[in-house]
């Protein structure tokens, strides 16, 4: 890429934007994910207990869903920005190639 191209896009308000939006919905979003799987790992260090109980009178532990859980919530977070950065991000990036070339 040309470096006078570069510095165009670099200065370009609507760059600073997505690069703005993009950063706080990923730092948003990657929090939620450390919370919910560093929670976990607190609960399987701090409270067995509650992970080994048994829920109703199967063999199905508290442990299981809520692990089912820390998966689906990783898969529904990725599939969430996924859908979001189709729908707002794109859109901006097409702004920004317009107004560079």
């Amino acid at each position: 890429m040309d470096l006078k191209l570069a510095e165009k896009i670099k200065s370009s308000a609507t760059y600073r934007e997505l690069v703005r939006k993009r950063s706080r919905l990923g730092w948003t979003l990657t929090a939620l994910v450390l919370v919910v799987y560093y929670g976990y790992v607190l609960l399987i260090a701090f409270d067995k207990d509650l992970l080994a109980a048994k829920m109703g009178a199967g063999v199905m532990t508290w442990g299981m869903p809520i692990g089912l859980f820390v998966i689906a919530f990783t898969v529904v977070i990725t599939g969430l920005y996924v859908r979001h950065a189709n729908r707002n991000y794109d859109e901006l990036t097409d702004q920004i190639k317009r107004e560079a070339a």
